[in-house]
């Protein structure tokens, strides 16, 4: 098991930037594909981006390719989520999460269910 706490969020003005960060502590990091999901009120969780263990493979939802970078920094046991040009449907709490590796394409993981431990989360608020 993984421990997962999330920092960077805040408001911000449409069209401007965030860095979300997710430091890890626990189980051995670099061992586990990273995820960030997101929920607003009243919505179901959804997904957002993931990365692979080794950090070559990427996927990402339709809604923010373009947009979002995720990447992660072994050594220092943290994934990012680089956030530009936001836009009010952005607004959610944002969640990391992290799931053992498996022999299997990371775009396959897109639930939540998927992910077997979570952090506490991180409210990014856009404004118009």
């Amino acid at each position: 098991q993984v421990q997962l706490v999330e920092s960077g969020g805040g408001l911000v003005q449409a069209g401007g930037s965030l860095r979300l960060s997710c430091a890890a502590s626990g189980r051995t990091f670099s061992n586990y594909i990273m995820g960030w999901f997101r929920q607003a009120p009243g919505k179901e969780r959804e997904f957002v981006a993931a990365i692979s263990w080794s950090g070559w493979s990427t996927y990402y939802t339709d809604s923010v390719k373009g947009r979002f970078t995720i990447s992660r920094d072994n050594a220092k046991n943290t994934v990012y989520l680089q956030m530009n040009s936001l836009k009010p449907e952005d607004t959610a709490v944002y969640y990391c999460a992290a799931e053992p590796t498996r022999p299997i394409p990371i775009w396959t993981m897109t639930s939540s269910k998927d992910f077997g431990s979570w952090g506490q989360g991180t409210q990014v608020t856009v404004s118009s």
